[in-house]
């Protein structure tokens, strides 16, 4: 909490009316206009303490009417009521004046965004836009002068549009945009000023008239009205993160005009503001949304912009305002959210805006987002309150003078059970904790800071001390003398001051007695703390010190040692405290940029090290050098929330030095998002934090729990309590509590967690405690329970038992309950144990002792919310169990709901536990008991719910009091038709009852009636229901015993397969109608009986329709007969399904056989036995196979054959029923798929009968499988069939050469059973392949060399045997060819009569042409003969037409 301290201005002229204030934005400067008392006025500027600044005081014969600061520099303007502009320039101590343009008093006076230029305007309405240098000197004429011929009241400039964003321009000229880098390349020529980089000066705004128009001018100096008003204008806003122009009149009507770039506005939005009119309003507009208004009335109005709602302020007369008090003026600091008003009867008060409170959203809640704050106390009339600079002053003028009020943070201290608190700059609260007393001190001075003692408590402010001492009740001044050290604490009847590099022990009236010396090396003395009897000191060179102060004079306890050394890296001590016995020191440092570090320094004397505590850091990283002490690692991890936390303060306990206390803040501006949202809901802001530091263990943590909401800070810690001060509120609402005599107590106490419900215990209780909590915290079990072990208190074992619940130590705890004499709490604990939770089980213990809030958080944070359910039920919250079983244990829901009904039901609440009894649907049985006792409120109620059941229940009711009409409608309403038939017959109403027992079907209504039809020996209609309620052993019954055997078959056909055998029996007994009994017999299932029946009585349709219901399961001896009656009546097919469902595979092949049966490929599958089946052995199974396969053999069936064969694993014989079949695909296929030598070898021979030259992939197949099946010498002799093909067919002598090299390779690598018949092979396959070559080589020198191609034919000639390798025709008839050519016509007349000589007539045209035939008979003048000119016409066209087939061949490929 804050204290305002006041200071008045220091006024050259103490008796001038202040008229107008002005702070500037920046600097802690106050400009403040006067009234003389001559009429006349002046200017003056103050600083923050209200020093008046030399040399800028402007006095003139007239009066100011605007003051108007620059908004960076140090710069003031201001208007006159003659029209004069004064500028004042506070820097350089000069004062200019603007030109004379204006001669009415100056109404507008307003400087630009950047502060360059500054807008003047006047009551007759002339208009002035001045440029301003940075001196404040106008430069040139007016940039702008407009005459409006009105009063001139208010101007808003319009913000210049934002710059160019320089990141996308630069990327835009990286990749090459030319217009980008010409705005970068200033140089260039045609491309005008160069870009600039600094903030631009918005030229244009808008400026109001006394009629209440508003008026835009923009950067030319043109003007134009874009809206009026009804009356005048007394708040003109732009709200520029909208673009929205806020407008309040004298009439308090407020609108909102949205505007464009170009200065048009469009009204949004309209409203009329309440309040009373004719007073000086004082407006403002707070974050942009709120309007607040003060109108001298005794509440300050707001209205929200966004939510569209509005509330009042007003001012508490419990805070010490009077009634009727007039609020005059409102200001508003956003930097702190503090709201400023300023009332007619001198006082400020003060408001501060509720963290979270935007969130707010009805007006009902609009007064709570304002929270009081302070109010301070002035004489005179408030006129104006201002709030300024970057310090945040506020200043306050009251007509008689200005005061500055700056805040200070509130002093506090508490030593020796004595603590201090200030409440208002002069006045502290001093409370005596040891004998309960509490004062009012009132001091003479602003004090800075406060030390107490239990003799006296000491005041100082850097220039003054005052002592004031204790006696009796009441405090006496004891001493007051002059002293500026900033800092100061006390021991026993010593002061100990600073001055530099030195420490001044002085008596309570200021004498020195000693002086403790500081080396410049170790600095200034800046920082003490007295703790038990020594005293810390810490330097502003980081250097830290201690003195023992038990004897007459200080001595030193640890020399110097120098925090840099010892934590490098670190910037200045900020804070030093020692504990009680001297051995530690906590160190709070700055970082190197002065904000306060996250980590706590712990300073060991003895063993000269120091330990880290840090906040931040993650688990196991949390502290130091410290050699134990894991609990810190724990304790962060279990509060992740701290880890944007801070150290605020620091305390030891004063006798107990191993106890330690802290106080940790939210580091500010360095929050993660989350957990401005915790802070936003005010939870876990400041925690309090203890530990235990001993060098055995380093630090452990003791206890940490956030700081109570009505406390205002830690004060410090002496077992068994810890101290705070409160917040100003609460004291006073704990003064108004406890009488109006009593000074409101401003601190508080707390008793530490292991002491809680001890009260005030003694010594020796309290330092066992202590090491109990010690011990028990560092794991040590033995030395915790032997520092308890003398203690008696059952009080003390109780609150060691809900200590247990602190540390969950459940061991510990079975003990104290032990001590206590709980037994219901021990067998509690015991039974827990079967808990999987450690915090479950340490919930059953809280709740035991009575902690309720501890047991439903633990609950909570096991998420064990089935027990935290019953914990709620329990505990009598039934709204929270319902929302837990809801949320989070749907489970239980049901059973909730019932046991809050009980609950109800057992406190006379019997509606609200109709509702939940329905909510866990067991209304039905619980409503009618419930309401036993009222049967009109339950029949009301059952005919409300519309429930079948309940309306059953209540007609079976209404049947036992024997009102069967009302029993009868609820049956209906319930549709229970069996209830309906049954009273129906009860009133002997049967007909009536049939009706509904056949339109509604029902089985038991049926039942019922046909049971009543048969007493009265109706049969038939017994038969007809008993049959609608499917009670067909009753019907059949009845059929037999009255022989009704039509009704018997249909109702023994639609019955169970017994009652079937029964009627099935009847009929056979009765013989006459057999048919019946077999049917019936096959129906059931009993199919040996039917077909043993259907035998006897040769009823061939029923064997049939037995047979076909016959499956593998069936009796195989039934099959068997089966399948022999079948043979002898002729009915194989039949007979071989039989057969083949009784497994009997080898009958059925031989009946097949025998019969000569087709086997389809469905019978040849349903031969099949599987591999994985037991009937037979795998020899037999294939065995069976190939006798199949035999068998379609013969029949034909060659895919089935091969099918078989191939699953009786002979590929051989399946290859071989394929060759059959003549499917060459499958055949290819199967012999791919088989990978045997014999099968490819028989695939080829089989390819080979084929016609293979026309097809290209039979031959590759031929060759792949020959090749594979590794038949080289059967290759070899398909290539020598293909040669002999090109040879014959295309006379292609070349390719024919080429399939014999081939052949002559394979033939050449074959492995033959003769090696002489190989050689000979290939002996005549070298020849025949060496005459071709020959013949070819002739073929291909022919164009070149005529005579040697002849030469070498005509030795072919003469060669034996040369027609195996090239034939006679070829030979002759190129012979032939030649000679014609070159016309020696004797010569191929020769050859030609040789050629017919060897070769048929009738072939010889396919060597030599009819054309060649003519031409050469022509030429050796023989004629030809008839039948040689027949043959060669004959055979031409012939040969015209197998040409043609080869030139189709070769073309098609």
């Amino acid at each position: 909490m804050a204290v305002y301290v006041d200071h008045r201005t220091d006024a050259p002229d103490s008796v001038a009316s202040p008229s107008h204030i002005a702070w500037h934005p920046l600097h802690p400067l106050l400009a403040v206009a006067s009234i003389s008392t001559a009429g006349g006025g002046c200017v003056d500027i103050y600083l923050e303490q209200g020093e008046h600044v030399p040399d800028c005081h402007a006095e003139r014969s007239f009066q100011v009417t605007l003051l108007a600061w620059h908004p960076s520099r140090p710069i003031l303007a201001s208007g006159w009521e003659t029209g004069g502009v004064l500028i004042l320039n506070k820097q350089d101590k000069e004062q200019h004046t603007v030109p004379p343009n204006h001669s009415a008093k100056i109404t507008v006076l307003s400087w630009g965004t950047s502060g360059t230029c500054l807008v003047s305007g006047d009551a007759h309405g002339v208009l002035c836009l001045w440029k301003m240098d940075h001196r404040g000197r106008v430069q040139g004429p007016a940039l702008v002068k407009q005459e409006y011929g009105k009063c001139l009241w208010h101007c808003v400039f319009w913000p210049p549009p934002p710059s160019e964003d320089f990141v996308q321009l630069a990327k835009a000229a990286v990749s090459g945009d030319e217009k980008a880098l010409d705005m970068f390349n200033w140089k260039k020529a045609g491309i005008g000023p160069p870009l600039k980089t600094a903030v631009q000066e918005g030229l244009s705004f808008f400026i109001t008239l006394a009629d209440g128009s508003v008026h835009y001018v923009n950067e030319k100096g043109k003007t134009r009205q874009v809206l009026s008003t009804d009356s005048l204008v007394r708040k003109l806003l732009l709200l520029e993160e909208r673009d929205v122009l806020l407008v309040i009149t004298e009439t308090l009507q407020l609108s909102l005009h949205a505007v464009s770039p170009e200065g048009e506005a469009e009204e949004l939005m309209k409203v009329k503001l309440s309040g009373k009119t004719g007073h000086s309003a004082d407006m403002i507009l707070v974050d942009h949304s709120l309007v607040v208004t003060a109108l001298g009335e005794t509440v300050i109005r707001f209205w929200d912009l966004d939510q569209d709602e509005n509330y009042v302020l007003s001012l508490d007369m419990q805070f010490g305002f009077e009634g009727g008090e007039c609020i005059n003026c409102v200001s508003y600091c956003s930097a702190k959210g503090i709201l400023a008003a300023g009332t007619s009867k001198g006082r400020v008060a003060m408001w501060k805006k509720a963290a979270g409170s935007h969130q707010s959203t009805w007006a009902s809640e609009g007064k709570e987002k304002w929270k009081f704050q302070a109010s301070t106390e002035l004489e005179g009339n408030v006129t104006q309150i201002k709030w300024g600079s970057r310090k945040n002053l506020l200043a306050v003028n009251n007509i008689s003078s200005v005061v500055i009020l700056s805040e200070q943070a509130m002093l506090a201290h508490f030593h020796q059970q004595v603590a201090v608190v200030q409440v208002s700059p002069n006045l502290f609260n001093v409370t005596i904790f040891s004998t309960g007393a509490t004062h009012s001190l009132r001091v003479d001075m602003n004090a800075s800071g406060v030390f107490a003692t239990q003799d006296a408590v000491v005041f100082w402010n850097g220039k003054q001390v005052a002592v004031f001492e204790y006696s009796g009740d009441t405090f006496r001044s004891a001493g007051s003398f002059l002293c500026d050290s900033p800092v100061l604490c006390v021991h026993g009847e010593n002061l100990y001051t600073v001055e530099p590099y030195r420490i001044q022990v002085r008596t309570w009236q200021g004498t020195v007695k000693q002086l403790l010396v500081f080396s410049e090396a170790e600095g200034n003395p800046c920082l003490l703390d007295v703790c038990g009897n020594f005293l810390a000191v810490g330097t502003d060179l980081a250097h830290l010190k201690i003195f023992d102060l038990s004897r007459r004079e200080a001595k030193v306890h640890c020399n110097s040692k120098s925090l840099s050394k010892l934590l490098p890296g670190h910037g200045d001590i900020l804070s030093v405290k020692c504990n009680a016995n001297g051995s530690k020191v906590s160190i709070l440092v700055s970082r190197v940029d002065g904000i306060i570090d996250s980590k706590i320094c712990f300073y060991d004397v003895e063993m000269d090290q120091v330990t880290l505590f840090d906040f931040k850091a993650e688990r196991g990283d949390g502290r130091g050098n410290v050699s134990a002490g894991q609990s810190i690692g724990k304790f962060v991890v279990e509060y992740p929330e701290l880890h944007s936390h801070i150290p605020a303060c620091h305390f030891w306990d004063q006798s107990e030095p191993r106890l330690f206390v802290c106080e940790v803040i939210p580091e500010t501006g360095l929050q993660p998002p989350d957990q401005k949202k915790i802070q936003a809901e005010g939870k876990m802001d400041v925690w309090i934090i203890s530990f235990f530091s001993t060098e055995e263990h380093g630090l452990l943590l003791q206890d940490s729990f956030p700081l109570p909401s009505s406390y205002q800070l830690l004060l410090g810690i002496e077992v068994p309590h810890y101290y705070f001060a409160k917040k100003l509120g609460e004291a006073e609402k704990g003064a108004s509590e406890s009488g109006s005599g009593t000074v409101s107590q401003m601190a508080a106490r707390r008793p530490m967690r292991d002491f809680t419900g001890l009260g005030d215990c003694d010594k020796t209780t309290q330092d066992a405690m202590l090491n109990f909590s010690y011990y028990l915290t560092a794991g040590d079990m033995d030395e915790a329970f032997k520092s308890i072990k003398l203690i008696k208190s059952e009080a003390v074992w109780e609150n060691m038992a809900r200590m247990c619940v602190k540390t969950q130590r459940l061991d510990v705890a079975k003990i104290c309950l032990g001590h206590m004499g709980h037994a219901r709490g021990a067998k509690a604990l015991r039974e827990a144990e079967q808990e999987p939770e450690q915090k479950a089980r340490v919930a059953v213990l809280a709740i035991q002792l009575g902690m309720l809030e501890d047991a439903e958080r633990l609950y909570k944070d096991c998420r064990r919310y089935d027990l935290l359910n019953k914990f709620y039920q329990a505990s009598n919250q039934w709204q929270k169990a319902i929302e837990t079983a809801e949320a989070h244990d749907r489970v239980h829901l049901r059973t909730t709901h019932y046991n809050y009904a009980k609950h109800l039901e057992a406190t006379g609440q019997q509606s609200l536990a109709l509702t939940h009894y329905e909510k866990s649907d067991t209304h039905r049985f619980e409503v009618p008991r419930m309401l036993s006792e009222d049967l009109q409120a339950l029949e009301n109620y059952i005919n409300k719910m519309k429930d079948k059941s309940l309306w059953k229940w209540w007609a079976q009711y209404l049947e036992s009091q024997s009102d069967m009409e009302s029993a009868l409608k609820y049956y209906e309403l319930a549709e229970d038709y069996f209830s309906l038939v049954r009273v129906h017959c009860f009133q002997g109403n049967i007909e009536k009852a049939a009706e509904i027992a056949n339109e509604t079907g029902n089985g038991a209504a049926s039942y019922h009636l046909a049971r009543q039809y048969e007493s009265q020996e109706d049969i038939k209609q017994a038969v007809h229901f008993y049959s609608r309620a499917q009670a067909f052993n009753n019907a059949i019954r009845l059929c037999k015993a009255n022989n009704l055997n039509d009704q018997l078959m249909n109702l023994a056909l639609l019955s169970s397969p017994e009652d079937m055998i029964e009627a099935a029996c009847y009929y056979e007994e009765k013989g006459d109608q057999m048919d019946r009994a077999v049917m019936l017999y096959h129906k059931a299932g009993h199919f040996s009986k039917a077909l043993e029946l259907a035998f006897a009585t040769q009823q061939f349709g029923a064997l049939q329709l037995i047979a076909e219901d016959l499956d593998e399961k069936s009796d195989p001896a039934l099959l068997a007969r089966c399948s022999s009656f079948f043979i002898e009546h002729a009915q194989y097919e039949k007979a071989m399904e039989l057969l083949l469902t009784a497994k009997k595979y080898h009958e059925a092949l031989q009946l097949c056989l025998e019969q000569n049966l087709t086997i389809t490929e469905e019978l040849a599958e349903k031969m099949t036995v599987s591999k994985e089946s037991q009937d037979l052995s795998e020899e037999s199974r294939r065995e069976l196979l190939e006798q199949i396969a035999d068998c379609c053999m013969r029949q034909g069936n060659y895919h089935i054959a091969t099918k078989k064969y191939t699953q009786a694993g002979n590929k051989l014989k399946a290859m071989r029923a394929l060759l059959k079949s003549g499917d060459t695909e499958k055949i290819i296929f199967f012999a791919g798929v088989s990978r045997q030598r014999e099968i490819y070898i028989m695939a080829a021979n089989y390819l080979q009968s084929l016609d293979w030259r026309k097809d290209a992939k039979i031959i590759a197949n031929i060759i792949s499988f020959y090749t594979k099946g590794g038949a080289l010498d059967l290759l070899a002799g398909f290539y020598d069939a293909c040669a002999q093909v090109e040879i014959d067919e295309y006379q292609n002598y070349e390719k024919a050469h080429r399939a014999l090299a081939e052949a002559y390779k394979c033939l050449s690598k074959a492995k033959v059973r003769s090696p002489v018949e190989q050689e000979s092979k290939l002996g005549q396959l070298q020849s025949r392949i060496s005459l071709m070559k020959r013949f070819i080589h002739a073929q291909r020198v022919y164009p070149e060399d005529p005579k040697e191609a002849v030469r070498q034919c005509e030795l072919l000639l003469a060669e034996q045997d040369f027609d195996n390798a090239v034939r006679h025709g070829d030979v002759l008839g190129f012979l032939v060819q030649h000679y014609a050519q070159v016309e020696e016509f004797h010569t191929a007349y020769r050859y030609l009569e040789e050629m017919q000589k060897r070769i048929p007539a009738s072939n010889l045209s396919y060597y030599v042409s009819p054309q060649t035939m003519e031409a050469v008979h022509r030429g050796a003048g023989v004629p030809m003969s008839q039948a040689q000119a027949t043959a060669h016409s004959g055979h031409g066209s012939m040969d015209n037409r197998e040409e043609e087939e080869v030139a189709d061949e070769v073309e098609d490929p």
